[in-house]
């Protein structure tokens, strides 16, 4: 090796172990503060890791990155569930390469993928055993029909059902448990097993009614609607073509003018301007498709902008948390916001069953505000010490609160973070939906069905071709694990590349 070259890897070696330093003692820090709340001792390990990668992904090091890669060496772009242990690994090597005796040792095989093995255990706790063809399973949510269907459902077990997801913001606790006993009764027919999922409403803001003096309830750019928090009476001080009840009114205790209201998903994008006595006059800005479009009842609010103070659990959420309790596998919660909610749920599963039984039941949190995102780490320290626990992408409510170009980030950063804590995710919302609906795929939710691969978990809505979306995304995930795990692309042979 020329002087040139010894001196460029000895001055890598120097900054590469100034990193593991850093990152060590940040780590260490954080983690010590966190270990005395950790009543798990499956989740200890888990959260060191992820203290040591939050320590590094502090810091921008694509320039360490770039001067790794000539020498032939992890560029420590895929070390999430093993990041100390990848960084010595990287010193060792260097070390050997510059001819000075390394401080620092090779990590056993065993230890390398400690944190893989641990996932992989999650994964199987919360959604039940890896499927024989494929790693990722498949999250179904049910229809109504699925109470009295049993048929429909083993057809779904059939083309790849691993998980059923019952949303508790529709029907009641009759039907989920027609459902639930028709999913148990399919699973036990067709000799496998289907894990129930019953997510939580939470504090969801909607449109709980709507009147009009028109034939129909459209708006269109420029037009102006009202949204009241008044559900007894119909407020006339304001003519409007659309006035619209809304389900939480406490909201009106901190809306101002100027906030943006999306309605069903970004459907209507609108902006307060004005706040009134009975709620706020709402100006449409854009609609999707560019002309009117019609509003209706029981459809999602979402506000980028505002920040409230709600509660984490209603009455309802109670009473259905109980039924969850004794009939459901997992148990997920909407709109978290911050660690103070898990701990909300956690002493109300306490409250209503005992602290034994309440740490044994497996959590799945849905990250849908940007509130959520910046408290990640936080949420899943708190929530993985005392209970399994899962996260669940969901892509719609986070893609109007963050703008589209920035989930195309998050989501990403959502895994990453989750995998170095050994966390299973659940990739959701829109997949697959056109197939799903129409029976045909786009070619764009083809490519997002492929990325989902990564996640532990894939969770397809409801849909009159539900079957087929669901036998087309099996396909599709037993395809793509062959050419990747997470972020490292595996290297099996093409057939395009065989001679001809």
């Amino acid at each position: 090796m020329n002087e040139e070259s010894t001196e460029r890897v000895n001055h890598l070696l120097s900054k590469v172990a100034e990193l593991r330093e850093n990152v060590y003692k940040e780590g260490s820090e954080a983690f010590k503060k966190w270990e005395k709340e950790i009543s798990r001792e499956a989740f200890e390990l888990s959260a060191q890791n992820l203290a040591y990668y939050l320590a590094l992904r502090r810091r921008d090091v694509r320039d360490i990155q770039s001067e790794l890669t000539p020498w032939g060496l992890s560029s420590l772009g895929r070390l999430e569930s093993r990041t100390l242990n990848n960084i010595d690994a990287v010193l060792a090597s260097l070390s050997a390469i510059a001819g000075k005796e390394s401080q620092w040792s090779y990590p056993s095989h065993a230890a390398y993928i400690t944190g893989q093995e641990q996932l992989s255990k999650n994964a199987n706790e919360q959604f039940g055993d890896q499927p024989q063809t494929r790693h990722t399973r498949i999250m179904v949510t049910l229809p109504s029909e699925a109470a009295t269907d049993s048929k429909f459902l083993r057809q779904l077990i059939v083309c790849g059902m691993n998980v059923a997801r019952i949303n508790c913001a529709h029907d009641n606790t009759e039907t989920w448990g027609k459902m639930i006993d028709n999913v148990r009764k399919a699973a036990k027919a067709e000799q496998t097993e289907v894990k129930i999922l019953m997510d939580i409403a939470g504090p969801k803001i909607r449109t709980d009614w709507v009147f009009t003096t028109l034939k129909k309830p459209k708006v269109s750019p420029g037009d102006r609607w009202y949204l009241t928090k008044d559900n007894q009476t119909l407020p006339l001080e304001f003519e409007s073509k659309v006035t619209a009840g809304c389900s939480i009114p406490e909201i009106f205790e901190t809306l101002q003018k100027g906030d943006p209201v999306l309605y069903d998903d970004g459907t209507i994008e609108s902006e307060v301007e004005e706040i009134t006595d009975n709620g706020a006059v709402l100006k449409v800005n854009r609609t999707r498709t560019g002309k009117s479009v019609r509003v209706k009842a029981e459809k999602g609010l979402n506000f980028p902008k505002s920040q409230f103070d709600l509660e984490m659990l209603t009455t309802k959420d109670k009473k259905d948390l109980g039924f969850a309790v004794e009939r459901a596998d997992i148990l997920g919660l909407s709109f978290v916001k911050d660690t103070e909610d898990i701990k909300k749920v956690q002493k109300e599963l306490v409250h209503q069953t005992s602290e034994q039984r309440a740490a044994e039941i497996p959590l799945m949190a849905k990250i849908e505000t940007i509130q959520a995102v910046e408290n990640l780490p936080a949420i899943i320290m708190t929530a993985a010490s005392k209970n399994p626990f899962s996260v669940m992408i969901a892509r719609g409510d986070l893609a109007v609160e963050t703008g589209y170009s920035r989930l195309a980030e998050l989501q990403q950063e959502i895994m990453w973070i989750c995998e170095a804590a050994d966390i299973p995710v659940v990739w959701g919302t829109e997949v697959l939906d056109n197939m799903v609906s129409s029976g045909i795929p786009t070619r764009a939710e083809v490519t997002d069905a492929a990325e989902s691969e990564r996640a532990e978990c894939v969770m397809l809505n409801k849909g009159d071709y539900l079957p087929e979306g669901v036998a087309f995304l099996s396909e599709i995930l037993e395809k793509m694990q062959e050419h990747q795990y997470k972020k490292t692309a595996l290297l099996r042979a093409l057939s395009i590349a065989k001679d001809k």
